[in-house]
């Protein structure tokens, strides 16, 4: 390895040139507005930034690559080298050498010029980025940003007139533009202060250019001849991003290594294709651990370590089968997000035993339904809270053997009963969902008995619209005993048998009101029966509901009484949760009026 000196001048020819390319496994730009003007004033006041790293190209590119966002692409052209780190700086540089951020645009304030009354105090020599935006004409605002005359007398120029080439006409275009409208129409004296001004501004301009120009940026230099997982090893070594590399950084660019394959191409176009799997999770975590559990490794990082790259690459199709039909099987459950997911430990199990399901017939049915009380049960037992990739591992493999009929030692097919989460745990009781948490808050638990909620419609109490995954984000999580009355007597409200899930305007009409108030209002315009449907598909005891008349109470007998109340509301809705729960984990559907039955 080598360390060499070199110029902004030069750097920006090799990018407009094509002559440097990124490895694809690099992270895209990722740098704000303030780096961006952090780094450009380290530039002009001629401040060090550190080093890059490059590899050299010989006659064939070693790694999968793409061109620096914005530059030029000049295809079949030679590519000498291969920036390893340093993208973000070189990225940001090129860009604000031409001004192209969409929704900014960056100056260099020259303190001399300013001229504007109404503007703030600045540093002189300080870069200053202005956000930008479109009216509904189209243009784009502020209309000053793009007008020499207005920024020059705000002392500001254009970040694109210091780009390291020969563009001084293009330069004495803008200063004559600028300076127009002070251009005095006679008087010598007049005339020559103006063209000392337009002087001075030409002047300062190509001193901050001289300056970007003979920048020096130096770098480390691979050779040729290095090894792909050498070159590969200094990468992750050498990254200096303030973001560490993840897991799944380091692991698309030893598939690209090994492959010459891009795993963020087959990444976006499984995206494309099934929009609706990156509901769940971010969806290069369920690509890792998928792929973990397809290769026999635990679904976590230590198994996407161990996992065989080029297996990983071979088993996409299969993987992203998986993770498609695992996203239909959630939806037809209730599970429409990972705002509502109990627990993500069993999306790389589903995903993962449907490479062994068929497409269609009587045993896609089976094993679906296995699946099904897999799930419910992964809901409501502990099976999950700690050591979740190795239970997962585990319940994984015993689940399989099932889904392939495969035979004990004594000849007997595995079974039910040897899958851990089975054998092993036992569904929650009554108590244990009494004081389940908030559903909105990540715990599994409450999320559990809000799925259930899910699983049923939880009908909208006002519109009676049914919940599906194209109206949830427009759900509130509403409390039924309202928040203020029980925090009054300091009971805590953020419990999941306090929480409904229904429309926000709903929410917003509701308000204070207490629950028998609440459904006397409701009666007053639609029937009984329809209440009660609405009711029921939250799982939500009306008998235990219809209380109230604290108005004439003292504040201790309304206490005891709203506790009393309360807590028989909870534990009769925990009651049918866990009935609902029972149903679920035998692989039943679900009805409402099959749970009130009794």
């Amino acid at each position: 390895m080598e360390a060499r000196n070199r110029n902004l001048d030069e750097w920006y020819g090799k990018i407009k040139r094509s002559e440097i390319k990124l490895p694809r496994f690099q992270r895209f730009e990722a740098w704000d507005r303030h780096r961006i003007c952090s780094l450009n004033e380290m530039v002009i006041h001629n401040l060090p930034l550190g080093i890059t790293l490059v590899l050299e190209v010989g006659d064939q590119e070693k790694f999968v690559s793409r061109f620096l966002s914005t530059a030029p692409e000049r295809v079949g052209g030679r590519v000498f080298e291969h920036l390893l780190d340093g993208q973000q700086r070189l990225t940001a540089l090129w860009r604000t050498f031409h001004n192209n951020y969409e929704n900014e645009t960056y100056f260099i304030y020259f303190k001399e010029f300013d001229r504007y009354e109404g503007d703030i105090d600045r540093e002189d020599l300080s870069v200053f980025c202005r956000s930008r935006y479109y009216d509904k004409r189209g243009d784009r605002y502020p209309l000053w940003c793009d007008s020499p005359p207005q920024c020059l007398e705000r002392g500001m120029i254009p970040t694109d007139l210091l780009r390291p080439e020969d563009i001084q006409n293009e330069i004495d275009n803008w200063i004559d533009a600028a300076t127009k409208p002070i251009e005095p129409n006679e008087g010598k004296e007049e005339l020559s202060q103006f063209y000392n001004f337009k002087k001075q501004v030409s002047d300062r301009i190509k001193d901050v250019r001289s300056i970007v120009a003979n920048y020096n940026l130096p770098y480390l230099s691979l050779p040729s001849c290095t090894e792909k997982t050498v070159a590969l090893n200094v990468f992750i070594n050498m990254n200096t991003n303030s973001k560490p590399l993840s897991t799944y950084d380091i692991i698309v660019a030893e598939v690209e290594s090994a492959m010459e394959q891009s795993i963020h191409d087959l990444e976006a176009d499984l995206n494309r294709k099934y929009p609706e799997i990156i509901r769940y999770s971010p969806l290069s975590d369920q690509i890792l651990t998928t792929s973990a559990l397809l290769q026999g490794n635990l679904p976590n990082q230590r198994g996407s370590w161990d996992m065989d790259k080029r297996r990983m690459v071979e088993n996409w199709d299969k993987m992203e089968n998986g993770l498609h039909r695992m996203a239909i099987f959630l939806e037809s459950q209730g599970i429409y997000d990972k705002q509502r997911l109990p627990t993500n430990a069993v999306l790389a199990v589903i995903a993962a035993l449907y490479a062994y399901i068929p497409e269609s017939g009587d045993k896609m049915g089976q094993d679906e339904l296995l699946l099904k009380k897999y799930l419910w049960y992964a809901f409501f037992t502990e099976r999950y809270e700690n050591s979740a990739a190795t239970h997962a591992f585990a319940d994984f493999n015993a689940l399989k053997r099932i889904i392939l009929s495969e035979c004990k030692l004594d000849g007997s097919n595995y079974g039910i009963e040897d899958v851990p989460i089975f054998s092993e745990q036992g569904l929650a009781e009554v108590e244990e969902l009494i004081t389940a948490d908030w559903p909105k808050r990540a715990t599994i638990r409450g999320r559990g008995v809000l799925a259930v909620a899910c699983r049923l419609g939880a009908h909208d109490f006002a519109s009676g619209k049914q919940l599906n995954a194209d109206n949830i984000e427009g759900r509130h999580y509403h409390h039924i005993y309202p928040d203020a009355l029980l925090k009054g007597a300091g009971i805590n409200s953020f419990l999941a048998m306090n929480c409904a899930l229904i429309d926000d305007k709903t929410n917003t009409v509701i308000g204070r009101k207490d629950p028998k108030q609440y459904l006397i209002d409701r009666y007053k315009w639609t029937t009984e029966t329809i209440v009660s449907e609405r009711l029921q598909s939250h799982l939500i005891p009306i008998k235990e509901l219809e209380t109230g008349g604290y108005e004439n109470l003292s504040d201790l007998e309304k206490n005891i009484k709203l506790a009393a109340n309360f807590e028989a509301f909870t534990r009769r809705r925990a009651e049918l949760v866990l009935k609902a729960a029972k149903l679920l984990a035998e692989g039943r559907q679900l009805s409402a009026s099959e749970i009130y039955s009794e």
